[in-house]
């Protein structure tokens, strides 16, 4: 028997894509996770009857409190040379048929990642967190920050129109002091 040992260049160059360009010229294209958790991300808007992706209560709570842009959270890949595994937590739209939604989002995601990246997705997981009618969808996606903002665009209003009215009664008061002041007599 003879063993075959590899050392560590053996073991890189067999993992490393040679991309020997026609002109001589040679390169390695590789993708940050972010990346393709991006392009999962706007992959999933077009798939009907998701809701969204849920990245869990603290990432949910957090988004509450805060925009943000994170739509990132609740994906998760593991991204090879050649290949990219997808891991969901995903909010169904209540009524919709769930097992088409999941043919869907493999559909759509492994179409977008391909085309995109020239990456093979070889398995989408998907954990649906929870259902949801659209409606009570959409009243949840408020964030605490929205509502501040509206309470202090209202406040600001209120606070406006009030010093008119102080404004205005100020004003007449200085004229009836005025008429008062003013010497009936040359």
């Amino acid at each position: 028997m003879t063993e075959i040992k590899k050392t560590t260049q053996d073991v890189v160059k067999e993992q490393s894509v040679d991309t020997k360009a026609s002109d001589g010229v040679r390169g390695e294209l590789t993708f940050h996770d972010k990346v393709i958790e991006k392009i999962v991300a706007l992959a999933l808007k077009e798939v009907p009857g998701l809701l969204g992706v849920s990245g869990g209560f603290f990432s949910n709570f957090t988004g509450k409190l805060v925009n943000t842009d994170n739509s990132t959270d609740g994906i998760e890949v593991e991204v090879g040379k050649k290949q990219v595994a997808v891991d969901l937590d995903v909010v169904a739209e209540f009524g919709k048929d769930v097992n088409e939604i999941f043919e869907a989002i493999k559909k759509t995601v492994s179409e977008k990642v391909a085309k995109m990246t020239g990456l093979e997705v070889v398995e989408v997981n998907v954990n649906v967190v929870d259902v949801k009618s659209r409606e009570q969808y959409k009243e949840e996606q408020v964030t605490v920050q929205d509502r501040v903002s509206d309470a202090a665009q209202s406040t600001g209003q209120y606070v406006s129109e009030k010093t008119e009215e102080a404004s205005d009664k100020l004003s007449k008061e200085a004229d009836k002091m005025k008429d008062k002041n003013t010497s009936r007599v040359k």
